[in-house]
This record gives structure tokens, sequence and C-alpha cells, in this order.
């Protein structure tokens, strides 16, 4: 087996992941997550939250995951939201086509369904569930379509990313924030995509979450007011000019932006608040590095796009996060198809005075000729030029529908006025999330199989020749790491492990099982993750939640009952330390958030 297969081995077994739909035979694309993979996801997010809701101040929105069809023809996701189909003309299973001839070329994802077509058949490339030939590409939607209400209903579509709920809200967002940039929004939800041929786990899924922050900036200024918390950190990236090498390099925030490398400091900025979250959650640094979109990939409207990038042991590298500068493009695509300005007056520090085209419909003329219609034409002449203003009739489209109207019906000059402030559209930061991709991610870099006499001469472990006279029942527990050769163990962040102590009676006896709930209750009132477990040798115990990712097990024994101490035991050490019931709450705390040092919490007991 390779990591990827050991992983969800382990993570069906112990209740991270399950296949959807089991007792039915399942179905590609949908997980369920169990107890404890749901615990982890939750506490990913909850760091995530923590980091953009209370560090940076953006407020947490939340909108349907269903959208009406407007939203997504502005978006335009009802006309381009697609990727290339190809069906297998015997056993007509469906495959991604870029996905298909990634192997005989570069670049597969810039190239159209015909040309896809092309390549598979010049290539000869053949079904790989049955060898049958395929038949022409073409463009599949990926949005799951819906009816709102009954009958034929609305149209309507489940949301393929949570961004547009935040652009659609953005008049009322702009007023919560008091008109003020810059400003911004997350959401943490569901998300829904038709894939074609999801087979990577929980890298490609139909239903997933998605956390997202739409932070809207002055287009004339982006530069950010805390650039220099991040400014000296080194990032690996990973640019256009360096994927033409196929080399990834080494280089400071700040070097970057002044390079040019990141296009500003808004952006640069959050690329290093990005590697932050990830290593905290417990994505390993010497595998993480940010991609910059290729010219060819990234989208016409944006500045500049990085997406972070984990290296995983069956896929190699994975985007889990994406970082764009999608400048004003959004809002605007929301304006034109709702008819609504979406913008933010910002004031001048002083007051200017400005020559400007002013166009003044008269509305008095309009009113009694279009009726229902003139503020509708008042609007159309208002964006005309000078030019087509100065002709006798002046020809304008209002609904689909050529008008006429007549020149003595407007009037236009240029005017120099006294101005406070103008209309500003604002420019949006985006990074997005994929939490079920960062959780797969944190899973594979937290796996590990570990020789346990290997790892016990390397943290100095005593065995129990060097126990003396301690009671047997003592012997046996600082002997416990010797009872297997091998250990599997998840080295989770304490901050998002699912369970972050363990309490283990030594037996199953009433005067130790009594302390042990004691002790559970103390932690549980500082908010930490407990779990009791009473069930075979201290030994297995250790082991499944070494497989789990339980931090820290506290044990309960005979001397405790007489000095009132316990056994902290340190996962990834295999450390153990005697340290007082009195206060083991705040230790434990004390240990899992405020990084304090294991040796420093007791006495060691058995290195």
């Amino acid at each position: 087996m390779d990591k990827y297969e050991k992983v969800f081995e382990l993570a069906k077994r112990r209740g991270f992941l399950w296949n959807s739909f089991e007792l039915y035979g399942g179905s590609r694309g949908f997980y369920d997550y169990g107890p404890l993979g749901s615990t982890l996801k939750r506490r990913i997010e909850q760091t995530w939250r923590e980091f953009y809701v209370i560090q940076e101040g953006f407020m947490e929105i939340e909108c349907p995951t269903i959208g009406i069809e407007d939203v997504f023809i502005a978006s335009g996701h009802v006309g381009g939201f697609s990727d290339p189909l190809c069906e297998c003309m015997n056993c007509k299973e469906a495959f991604r086509a870029d996905h298909l001839v990634e192997n005989v070329m570069s670049a597969a994802g810039t190239l159209s369904a015909e040309d896809l077509t092309n390549v598979i058949k010049e290539n000869g490339v053949r079904c790989p569930e049955c060898g049958g030939e395929f038949g022409e590409a073409y463009e599949f939607n990926l949005m799951f379509k819906t009816t709102i209400g009954p009958g034929t209903g609305r149209q309507g579509y489940l949301r393929p990313e949570t961004a547009q709920g935040m652009f659609v809200d953005f008049q009322r967002l702009s007023k919560f924030y008091r008109d003020k940039l810059p400003f911004g929004a997350v959401q943490i939800g569901k998300s829904y995509r038709n894939e074609i041929a999801p087979r990577q786990g929980v890298i490609r899924l139909r239903e997933f979450t998605q956390a997202e922050c739409e932070i809207f900036v002055d287009p004339r200024n982006k530069k950010h007011p805390n650039f220099e918390r991040f400014a000296d950190r080194e990032l690996v990236l990973y640019s256009q000019e360096a994927q033409q090498k196929g080399e990834s390099f080494r280089m400071t925030v700040r070097e970057a932006v002044e390079a040019g490398v990141i296009a500003h400091e808004v952006l640069g900025y959050n690329i290093a608040l990005t590697n932050e979250f990830l290593t905290k959650v417990g994505i390993n640094p010497a595998k993480l590095r940010f991609r910059q979109h290729l010219k060819d990939e990234m989208a016409h409207y944006a500045i500049d796009c990085w997406d972070a990038e984990i290296e995983t042991d069956r896929f190699g590298w994975v985007e889990i996060v994406g970082i764009a500068d999608r400048t004003d493009y959004d809002l605007k695509a929301h304006a034109r198809v709702s008819k609504t300005e979406l913008y933010v007056y910002v004031e001048y520090d002083e007051p200017k005075m400005v020559t400007r085209f002013a166009v003044k419909p008269n509305m008095g003329k309009l009113g009694p000729i279009f009726k229902g219609k003139a503020k509708a034409v008042a609007d159309a002449l208002k964006q005309l030029s000078e030019e087509e203003l100065s002709r006798n009739e002046i020809k304008i489209t209002v609904g689909g529908e050529e008008l006429t109207v007549s020149s003595d019906m407007v009037s236009f000059a240029e005017e120099t006025v006294k101005v406070s402030g103008e209309n500003v559209i604002p420019h949006v930061i985006e990074p997005s999330y994929g939490i079920d991709r960062i959780f797969y991610g944190v899973m594979e870099h937290a796996f590990d199989e570990e020789n346990v006499a290997q790892k016990a001469a390397e943290s100095g472990l005593k065995g129990t020749e060097e126990a003396g006279n301690e009671s047997e029942a003592i012997k046996d527990e600082k002997d416990a790491e010797s009872e297997e050769e091998a250990r599997l163990v998840m080295h989770f962040s304490s901050a998002v492990a699912p369970v972050q102590v363990t309490v283990l009676p030594l037996l199953t006896r009433k005067e130790l099982a009594d302390p042990a709930k004691e002790i559970i209750a103390k932690l549980r009132e500082k908010t930490l993750l407990v779990n009791y477990d009473d069930s075979g040798t201290i030994g297995r115990r250790y082991r499944r939640n070494d497989e789990i990712g339980t931090p820290y097990s506290v044990t309960v024994d005979y001397d405790t009952l007489e000095d009132g101490t316990v056994t902290i035991r340190d996962r990834d050490s295999m450390r153990q330390i005697r340290a007082p019931i009195k206060g083991i709450e705040n230790v434990l705390y004390e240990l899992i958030y405020r990084g304090r040092d294991f040796e420093s919490a007791g006495k060691p007991f058995n290195f």
C-alpha cells in the first residue's frame, strides 16, 4: 500500500472518513466524516475563523446554498463553468478529457474540447477501464440544476462556490462597515460541483466545504497596514519564471513584492497569512509551496493569482488554497446584470475642484413621451458621449428596444464643480480555502509509521530493567512502549487534534476509575477534548491513542492514590512525566495552547 491507501485505511477504521451511502453501494465524490473526522474538520474550520474573523476582523455571513439563475449568469457560471467530458463508447464511463492526455502533452487544461478530441485520436488514447475508444469531447457544465418552487418553478442552482453570496450582499456589507475601505467578509459552507470523474478521495468531491474571504480594497491603494507582520517571512515560491526552469525558490514577502514577483502588499500579506494558517493546522512546511498561475491559466480579469500547493505521496502537488486579486470583475458583473451600481463613496482629505462632462436629461419632456421607461431612458442617455448626444436624433437601446430621443430632451456641458469624494468600485482580494483538501493534507502529513525501539532509544526511554523495586503495575506502565515493534501515529497539531487528552486508569478498578473521571471533569471545564479509555493493556491503549493523534495521555495508577500524582505521556516522544493532579488542567492547557515545554511540566518518569 502507498501512503494514500494507508491513510484511508486508518481513516475508515478509526472513524475519520467513511464512504457515503455505503449501505447502498456508495457514490463517487461523496464522503461522510465520522466522529473523529468531523471533529478534526471543525477544529480546522475554527482555527480558520480565529485567523480571519478574530485576528483580521472580517465578519462571517451565511448565505443560501441554492442560488437563483441570475446570480450565476452574472458570475459567468451558467455560460462558462464547465470541464471537457469524454465518454467511452464501449463501457460508457465518463472521464475528464484534459486528464486523459496529461501524459502526452503539457497544459492540457488550456485546450478546447475540439482540440482535446484531436489529441486523443492522434495519440490513440484509450479508456483506462476497458480499453475502448472515446467519442467526441464536449463541455459539461458542473453546476447542479434545480427548480425553486412547485411546478416549473424558477430556475436555480446549487452554488458552486460560497463567494457569490458575498458579492450579492456587497451593498449591505458596505453599509455595515460604514463605507470604509478596506473591509471584508468570510463564509464557510458547502458548495457543489457535479464533477465528471471524482477519483481522488476527498481531494475531488461533488459536495465539499469552502472557507472563503472577500476583501474589498481601494484599487488606488493596495498597501497593507500590517504588512510588516509578515514582511520578512520567507516563503517557498514557484513563480511563472521559476516554472519555466522547473525549480521553486525561497524569498521573503518583502523581497517578492519589491521585485514584482507578487503584485502588491495586500496579496503578499494574504499569501503569508495562508502560510501561517496551513502550518498552524499541521501542513508540513517542507511540503508546502506557493505557485503562481501561468499567463495562459490566469483569469483574464485577474492581476495576480497564487495557489498554495501541498506535496502528496500519490497525487504529487495538489492545490488546497487559491489567493487572487480579482480586480472589480465580480462587482461590475453583478452591477451589469442587476442594473444596480455597486460602489463605495470615498471622501477626499480635502475637497477638489474638478471639470467633468455632465448630461442632464429633461424629465419633464421624457416623462410624457416614454412614461414608465423615462428613468431607463435618462440612465441610457447619461452613458452616451458628447458626439452621440450632439445628433438631432439620439439613438439608445432600453430593454432590447431601440428608441429615438429628440435632442431637445437632453442637455450636456462641461462644468467645474467642487467635489468632496468619488464613487469607487473596489477590487477584491480573495483567499479561497478547500477545507476537505486541507483535511486530507493534514491527515497525510501527520501520518507516520515508527519503529518503537528506535523511537524509544532516540527519546532516551528507560525499560523495566531500570525500574528497580517498583510495583509490577508501575513497571508495566514504564515498559508499555515495548509491547509492539512498530506503531502508527498521527502527529496532529494540538490546535486541531480531535482528541487532545485521553485519561487512562492503569487497571479497570473503581479506586483508579474514580480519580480518572474527576480529572476528566476538570479538563472539560477547561474546554479540552477528552477521552476515557480503560479497555486492554496500557500499551495497547497508548497505541490506540497514537493512531488517532491524541497529543497527551494521563495515566492514573496506584501511586496516584498515595501521592496524588499521575503520569502524563507525550505522544511524539513517548516520554512520560509525573505531575500532581492538583492544577493538572492548567498544565495540560498550557501544553496544548501555550506551547509549554513538556519536560518543564513535571518530574521525568521514564527517561
